[in-house]
C-alpha cells in the first residue's frame, strides 16, 4: 500500500491559506456611483473587488480580514482593513493619506497580502500642526475617529475629520508591535510635542517692582475729581448773598493726593481700612477705678414706711 501526503506538509498549508494578490490602486474619488463615499477618507480601511471576497472565503483566514500594503516600486508599506467588496475586477479603492504614504499615484499597483496582527495596547501620536492643540479634548476626538480604523502603522501619517477640518497625526510608537490592530482593544494613547510648536517664554517670577516717584500735585490740578455732592451755589429769596458759598469747597491742586495700592493684596481676601484713629486711652489713677464702682451699695424703697432691717 501507498500513501502520499506532499499537500499535507505545512509549508503548503501556509501558502494555501494566505492571500496575495495585486490591484490597480485609485482613490475614493474615482469610485463610480452615485452615492458619496466620503466616508472612506475618514477611516483607515480600503474597498476591494468582489473576486477577493470569493477567494478569501475558500481560505481559512482568520477574522478580522487585515491586509498588508506595499508598494515595491518605493519599497513603502502599511496596513489596513477592508470595508466593502463593491470595487471594479483588478481595481481597489484607498484613501488619499493611505495613497501618500506609500507614495502612490493613480492607477499605480499595490501588492495586497492577508496579515494577523497582534492587538495594540498602546500608541504614540505626533500632530502635524500646532493647531491641533486648538482642541478642546484630543483624546476624545482621536479616539472617536480610531473607529474608522482597523489597525495601526509605525511611521505613518493618517488623517482625521473634526469639525470640517483636517487633522494629520504621525504615529510614532505602536505597542506590542509595529503594526498592531485596534479592532475592540483596550489601548493607551500619548501625544508627543506637534510639529512646529513652541513653548510660550515664562517670565521670572522675581521680577523687581518700579519704584513709583512722587508726582507734583500741581500736575493733578486738571485731572477730573468726578462727581462731588453738594458743591453748587445756593441763591436767597430775599436776595442776599450771605452763607450761599458752595459748601465743601472747591479742592485745590495741593488737596489732591495720589492713592497708594495694597502691595499686600491677595486674591480672595478682603481688607477693610478704617481712617478713623484710635484715641489714647486717659490715664486714671488706681484709687480712683476702685471707688468709681461698688456693687450693691445703692438704697432699697419700700411701700411700707418702716425702719430697714440692718
Amino acid at each position: 500500500m501507498f500513501s502520499f501526503h506532499m499537500f499535507d506538509h505545512p509549508i503548503s498549508r501556509g501558502f494555501q491559506n494566505r492571500f496575495s494578490t495585486q490591484y490597480r490602486c485609485y482613490s475614493v474619488s474615482m469610485l463610480a456611483g452615485p452615492n458619496d463615499r466620503s466616508d472612506v477618507e475618514k477611516g483607515g480601511k480600503i474597498i476591494m473587488p468582489p473576486s477577493a471576497l470569493d477567494q478569501l472565503s475558500r481560505l481559512n483566514i482568520t477574522y478580522p480580514m487585515l491586509f498588508k500594503l506595499t508598494n515595491k516600486n518605493s519599497d513603502r508599506m502599511t496596513h489596513c482593513g477592508v470595508l466593502e467588496f463593491v470595487a471594479d475586477e483588478g481595481i481597489c479603492y484607498l484613501p488619499h493619506w493611505m495613497m501618500q504614504n506609500l507614495l502612490l499615484e493613480e492607477g499605480g499597483l499595490v501588492q495586497v497580502e492577508s496579515v494577523n496582527l497582534m492587538v495594540a495596547t498602546y500608541s504614540k501620536f505626533q500632530p502635524q500642526s500646532p493647531d491641533f492643540l486648538d482642541i478642546t479634548n484630543p483624546k476624545a476626538v482621536l479616539e472617536n475617529a480610531l473607529r474608522n480604523f482597523a489597525c495601526l502603522t509605525t511611521g505613518d501619517v493618517i488623517a482625521i475629520n473634526y469639525n470640517e477640518k483636517i487633522y494629520e497625526l504621525r504615529v510614532m510608537e505602536t505597542k506590542p508591535d509595529k503594526a498592531v490592530s485596534i479592532i475592540e482593544c483596550d489601548m493607551n494613547v500619548d501625544f508627543d510635542a506637534p510639529l512646529g510648536y513652541k513653548e510660550p517664554e515664562r517670565r521670572s517670577q522675581h521680577q523687581e517692582e518700579p519704584d513709583e516717584e512722587e508726582g507734583d500735585p500741581s500736575s493733578y490740578a486738571d485731572m477730573d475729581t468726578g462727581f462731588r455732592a453738594f458743591t453748587g451755589s445756593g441763591n436767597r429769596l430775599d436776595g442776599k448773598t450771605k452763607g450761599i458759598e458752595p459748601s465743601p469747597a472747591p479742592l485745590a491742586a495741593s488737596d489732591i493726593k495720589r492713592g497708594i495700592p495694597n502691595y499686600e493684596f491677595k486674591v480672595g481676601r478682603i481688607t477693610f481700612l478704617r481712617n478713623s484713629r484710635p484715641q489714647p486711652r486717659k490715664i486714671v489713677d488706681d484709687d480712683d477705678s476702685i471707688n468709681r464702682f461698688i456693687a450693691f451699695s445703692g438704697e432699697g424703697q419700700s411701700l411700707r414706711k418702716k425702719g430697714r432691717k440692718p
